[in-house]
């Protein structure tokens, strides 16, 4: 009866509470512990780029192999997520439990795989990733407590957004937000203090994602928790697991991309030598933080969208679509428009001894800076289909910025303008993403929710 009754308060609280309080309270949380995961991020890129220009650009070749990560955890969660939040509205926990049962222990196998095949073939994986001479040294040391790490990694991501697709946002938030604050404090004690060098700052990402994993698995082994985890709940059926992996592939797509992305940027970085991948690196991590603060706002919005269309309320799945979008593109122009001022005092913090990297991650971070105000629409409008269970839309959308628009940008604009080209490519990417994304937004809203009202 209290998992009965907890499970009904919930959906009161999906369905009826007014949009911007609701979406607020999902957000909040969301963001602050993305915000922590991001600066921690940062802050492993600042440590490491004392250690030279080399290391820093390494920590850009090693991105992309956590960008792999990402994508299968994140595509496991987020398909299971999507079902769970529209399960729960339909008010059916039992199902709900079994997608998170498949998505858990599939993402924990896949993980286990990129452990075995990134330790046998870790040298070949990072000259492939763009790895210099130079920088090879520090990206295996880097590389190697990563694929480590990966089955927790990839099963971390699948705890968080279960957590969140029921509305635990805080919960969510006290698990990753625990690990990033350790894993500031680890940097420099194990980087500097006990001489670990670059090996010191994977070491403390990997302690920081087993600790997250840990108090994310206590929360769900509580009362708190609607949904449940174990191995008796596996289903037997394939199409579940199919089911899960439709849903995620989208982010599975703008993940792996990612990856792609990534390596490629770094190949086409180091014809310019290590100082131009160093910046390329820096300047993404700054993007990403404003990126992830959006992305935080989605997670708030996502459980919000899929609740209420899983119960039939779809005036207020497009009241939380119109407030998310307003909120963040606010906050996407007031980090513009600070970014761009202060682009070459932000690359000094990182590099501070290296002129050529400053001047080059000044320019490349400018770039970014004026494309950064379109990134809410079309991020909202990707997680909309996704959420949803749009797959085949929700696919397109987010294969555009890292795969459709980026791949040929990567070569064709550093062929014409050299390492200008270079630094054009993601910005270019994301401003034709967000054209692209306005007549499928127009679509949804016109096909789907108000047909669906009438």
């Amino acid at each position: 009866m209290k998992n009965l009754s907890s499970s009904e308060a919930k959906y009161i609280q999906m369905t009826e509470t007014p949009m911007p309080k609701l979406v607020t309270s999902m957000a909040l949380p969301a963001m602050a512990s993305t915000l922590i995961t991001t600066v921690y991020n940062m802050a492993d890129t600042f440590f490491v780029s004392q250690i030279g220009t080399s290391a820093s650009a390494a920590v850009g070749v090693v991105f992309a192999v956590m960008s792999l990560i990402q994508a299968l955890g994140g595509g496991f969660g987020m398909g299971a997520g999507s079902i769970i939040s529209r399960k729960l509205g339909e008010k059916k926990d039992d199902e709900a439990s079994l997608y998170a049962s498949c998505a858990f222990f599939g993402a924990l196998s896949f993980g286990a795989a990129i452990l075995i095949i990134g330790l046998v073939f870790l040298e070949p994986l990072m000259r492939l990733l763009g790895a210099t001479d130079t920088m090879l040294p520090y990206a295996k040391d880097y590389a190697r407590y990563i694929f480590i790490a990966a089955p927790i990694m990839c099963s971390s991501f699948v705890l968080n957004n279960v957590m969140r697709s029921q509305g635990k946002a805080v919960m969510a938030m006290v698990g990753m937000s625990l690990g990033g604050v350790l894993n500031m404090a680890l940097d420099p004690l194990l980087i500097f203090t006990f001489d670990m060098g670059i090996s010191g700052a994977a070491i403390a990402t990997a302690l920081s994602q087993l600790i997250s994993y840990i108090v994310m698995w206590i929360m769900f082994t509580s009362r708190e928790s609607i949904v449940r985890i174990s191995p008796s709940r596996l289903s037997r059926k394939a199409g579940d697991y199919l089911a899960i992996l439709k849903i995620g592939f989208p982010t599975m797509c703008r993940q792996g991309l990612a990856s792609v992305a990534s390596a490629l940027l770094n190949v086409q970085a180091s014809v310019y030598g290590d100082a131009a991948v160093a910046a390329v690196t820096i300047s993404n991590r700054v993007y990403l933080f404003v990126r992830n603060v959006v992305l935080g706002i989605g997670q708030g919005f996502q459980p919000v969208a899929g609740y209420n269309f899983g119960a039939g309320k779809l005036k207020r799945v497009k009241e939380a679509f119109r407030f998310s979008v307003a909120v963040a593109t606010v906050i996407c122009l007031v980090f513009g428009g600070l970014i761009w001022f202060n682009a070459e005092s932000v690359i000094s913090w990182f590099r501070a001894d290296d002129a050529e990297v400053i001047a080059i991650g000044t320019t490349a971070l400018r770039f970014v800076a004026a494309v950064i105000p379109f990134m809410a629409f079309s991020t909202f409008v990707n997680q909309l289909y996704q959420c949803l269970g749009f797959a085949k839309q929700a696919t397109v959308l987010a294969s555009s910025r890292q795969g459709i628009f980026y791949v040929p940008f990567i070569f064709i604009l550093p062929a014409l303008l050299g390492l200008t080209g270079v630094q054009l490519a993601q910005p270019m990417s994301d401003l034709c993403t967000f054209f692209l994304c306005i007549p499928f937004q127009i679509w949804f809203f016109r096909k789907v929710i108000n047909k669906a009202e009438t």
